[in-house]
């Protein structure tokens, strides 16, 4: 087996440390996460793999910022987001990180420009250089003639394509993807992976998504398995 080039604090847009996140439950305390180690190296995409229940989506919480551990570390870009307040969190969020959830979240009373729009306005973006940023946007992922409808009047991939383009607006060094084909039949699935994989290479982006579907996963530059509240290599 080839060994792995160790990465380079240059190259490395995320590093999660001995990551510990428990939980109550009515059986006592449920541990999730039992000391994950996880480095991404910037611009590639990372596919994380594991049983259900197995703490994939606490996972990308965590790194996410969207929940704190309990213990260990996450830097991104070294910069240690678990020693910020929830203040410097929210605005790093908005800065540095895209999501892109198993449902596509879209606000059903705007188009699809304006949902692609909105990290920049809420960042404070001038709202006709927003629009044509949003409108670039859209193209990149194929849906140059939907600008202008709401998500009710798309196809499910087409509303998260509409997901992708949005979480990629703001151009974040980190894309955090949970399930993102989940609720997809396979044609629409396959669309929204080779989009995202597309735009990944085009753009230099770092993707850490968390899927069960292998195909996804085989268009990946790594794989790892989230097993016993553990990374382990694929």
């Amino acid at each position: 087996m080839a060994t792995r080039e160790p990465i380079t604090e240059a190259d490395m847009a995320l590093e999660a440390v001995d990551l510990r996140k428990s939980y109550r439950a009515p059986t006592g305390i449920l541990e999730v996460l039992r000391g994950v180690d996880l480095t991404v190296s910037r611009g590639t995409v990372v596919a994380v793999l594991g049983a259900s229940g197995s703490g994939k989506s606490t996972l990308l919480n965590v790194l996410g910022t969207l929940d704190r551990p309990d213990a260990g570390t996450v830097a991104m870009r070294g910069r240690r987001t678990d020693r910020m307040s929830d203040r410097e969190l929210a605005a790093f969020r908005a800065r540095s990180l895209g999501f892109v959830f198993q449902f596509h979240h879209l606000l059903p009373e705007f188009t699809a420009e304006e949902n692609v729009m909105m990290p920049l306005l809420i960042a404070g973006q001038a709202r006709e250089p927003a629009r044509d940023r949003a409108r670039r946007m859209l193209s990149a992922v194929g849906l140059d003639e939907r600008w202008l409808h709401r998500p009710a009047e798309l196809s499910g991939g087409e509303a998260q394509r509409v997901a992708v383009a949005r979480s990629l607006v703001a151009e974040p060094d980190l894309v955090l993807a949970d399930e993102p084909s989940g609720n997809l039949d396979r044609g629409s699935a396959t669309v929204l992976h080779e989009t995202m994989m597309r735009l990944a290479r085009e753009r230099g982006q770092t993707f850490v998504v968390v899927t069960h579907n292998d195909r996804l996963a085989a268009l990946a530059d790594r794989v790892v398995i989230l097993e016993e509240g553990r990374i382990r290599p694929a």
